[in-house]
């Protein structure tokens, strides 16, 4: 079975994908395209629903829970970094929300821009330092807690994500 940390560093590569696809999306309309209101709203609905519903859940409601718990055995807190971090990425949504309702393209850019700049920088700290520390940190029994309840709100979670949010990818 792969561990929590496997699985989280596995979604970020979706996550990755669709911020590469909106980075490029954002280079073509400052390049003179047409903005397609479609893409944005399906990317919203992406980040929403897949990257923060389902993925940011499972970090904040069982893993950075799990790592407090353990919090004598960590060299560093780093969570509450991570928590600020997906706070502003919500933020940087709700301004692309907004410059859809004003139908302002360089709204949309700059909030894009900055979730996926933003996104990036995160997933990097996470792969690359909070997951290792995780996987130090928890004990062999803390990690099959975690394990089991992760897939527990796994299933949870599949069955109440849009169907659409999963087909974008």
């Amino acid at each position: 079975m792969k561990n929590i940390t496997q699985i989280l560093s596995d979604e970020h590569q979706t996550i990755l994908k669709v911020i590469d696809a909106v980075l490029k999306e954002c280079t073509e309309l400052e390049s003179g395209k047409t903005l397609n209101i479609d893409f944005f709203k399906k990317t919203i609905d992406f980040i929403k629903n897949y990257a923060d519903k389902f993925h940011h859940a499972k970090e904040e409601d069982i893993l950075f829970k799990a790592m407090l718990e353990n919090i004598e055995n960590l060299h560093c807190n780093p969570i509450p970094v991570m928590l600020h971090e997906h706070d502003e990425g919500r933020e940087f949504v709700k301004g692309m929300e907004q410059g859809i309702l004003e139908n302002n393209t360089e709204k949309i850019i700059e909030n894009a821009r900055g979730y996926g700049a933003l996104l990036q920088n995160h997933i990097y700290k996470e792969d690359n330092v909070l997951y290792p520390m995780a996987e130090e940190a928890l004990t062999d029994d803390q990690k099959d807690a975690v394990n089991k309840r992760y897939m527990e709100i796994e299933i949870e979670l599949k069955e109440t994500m849009n169907i659409e949010t999963l087909k974008f990818v």
